[in-house]
């Protein structure tokens, strides 16, 4: 992804928020040389930041008519508005080694056995995971396939195809990914109680007794009595 910034030479808490009135963001560029005071335009930058790949690539960045390849590092936002407060990009080159989170991507999980025919629930135990790598490997996100997911079964990250990355685990040998458990058993009867309940309603009422009289809602005569049949 590409964007644009601009040299930023006023510095200080008054200059931030002159710039933040004109809908601009202040934010620094670092490594690989001096850092740098860019800003941006807001709008675009809010934008951007909804793009997940704006989070885990590398990002071509034009300033001062040269392009640079850099890595978004840092954002702050408002707490209660959606403005952007200040944002930090790291330069990077093919032989930069980085440690970034990446999304995972998660597939075929309706026709896995574990869904389609053992009518389980999967748990996506976590959805993002923190690599190492080359700033060139980089991987936008890492693509978890469920197609073969039975019941009782879990992955871990070592079921993952990784290619040139590795996964930072903080301590953790094989950290588990996914995992697959049994609907509860009051899901299970939930079903076809509901299955009932519409055949219910949708049965047709039965005719009421009495003939047709009775249907259009007319009294029934009355039989003669005693006295007449003398």
């Amino acid at each position: 992804m590409k964007f644009v910034a601009f040299e930023r030479t006023l510095q200080g808490t008054g200059a931030s928020r002159r710039l933040r009135n004109a809908a601009k963001v202040p934010g620094i560029v670092y490594g690989a040389g001096t850092p740098a005071m860019i800003e941006l335009d807001h709008n675009a930058l809010f934008f951007a930041l909804k793009k997940e790949a704006f989070h885990s690539s590398i990002l071509e960045m034009e300033l001062a008519g040269k392009s640079q390849q850099v890595l978004l590092r840092d954002y702050q936002m408002h707490p209660f508005r959606p403005i952007v407060l200040h944002v930090d990009f790291q330069r990077v080159d093919a032989t930069t080694k980085i440690t970034k989170k990446v999304p995972l991507h998660f597939i075929n999980e309706e026709q896995s056995p574990a869904v389609k025919t053992e009518h389980c629930l999967v748990n996506h135990v976590v959805t993002e995971l923190l690599i190492e790598c080359l700033a060139s490997e980089l991987p936008e996100f890492l693509t978890v396939d469920l197609g073969n997911l039975a019941k009782g079964q879990t992955l871990h990250v070592s079921d993952i195809p990784l290619g040139g990355v590795k996964v930072v685990t903080h301590g953790k040998a094989n950290p588990v990914i996914v995992s697959v458990s049994m609907r509860a058993a009051a899901e299970e009867e939930a079903a076809p109680a509901a299955d009932a309940v519409v055949a219910v309603a949708a049965a047709p009422a039965a005719p009421a007794k009495g003939g047709k009289e009775a249907k259009e809602g007319k009294p029934a005569k009355e039989g003669k009595s005693g006295k007449d049949k003398k």
